[in-house]
């Protein structure tokens, strides 16, 4: 609600000074007036500079005061023993070198993108980008997708993701 035509006129500003200082509440001054909202109450209030109220209490009566209850000692879990970091992926990655484990797949069961299916290794070999590049194809163990050979390169015995993200503490 806006303050309408009738604006913030003298005698408006007069009457809402005495309201004010009254002790009418901006609510109860808005409705005196008519045409003002609350907030178009308190801006100007605000804006002539005139003194803020003490708050009143809600009821004449205090409020007891809450009795003091201890807290229950929170929880805290052991922190886990600090792990050794993994080593780096290029260290793994260099521990074989791809030229050789590339030689060792027979061209016969070389495949392409387009030829594998959930039997076949999905070990990369080479640039995407080029012709040379394949895929091993050797025949995938159950459940995963590569060959027994390539799991070993994939999956190292006691490795979980956590640890080879390359933060220090685990943590992603």
């Amino acid at each position: 609600m806006s303050s309408g035509a009738l604006g913030w006129t003298d005698e408006r500003v007069a009457q809402l000074t005495r309201l004010w200082e009254g002790g009418l509440t901006a609510s109860q001054i808005a409705a005196e007036l008519g045409q003002v909202s609350r907030n178009a109450v308190v801006g100007k209030v605000h804006r002539l500079g005139l003194s803020g109220r003490p708050i009143r209490p809600a009821s004449g009566a205090p409020r007891p005061r809450r009795a003091e209850t201890t807290r229950p000692v929170r929880w805290t879990p052991q922190t886990a023993p600090r792990r050794t970091a993994a080593p780096p992926f290029a260290a793994v990655a260099a521990a074989v070198d791809p030229a050789i484990d590339a030689a060792r797949v027979p061209p016969g069961q070389r495949l392409s993108l387009l030829g594998l299916d959930d039997s076949n290794c999905h070990w990369p070999f080479g640039d995407p980008a080029t012709h040379e590049f394949f895929f091993c194809g050797g025949r995938a163990l159950p459940g995963l997708p590569y060959c027994a050979h390539h799991v070993r390169l994939a999956y190292r015995a006691g490795d979980d993701c956590r640890r080879t993200t390359g933060t220090s503490n685990g943590r992603r």
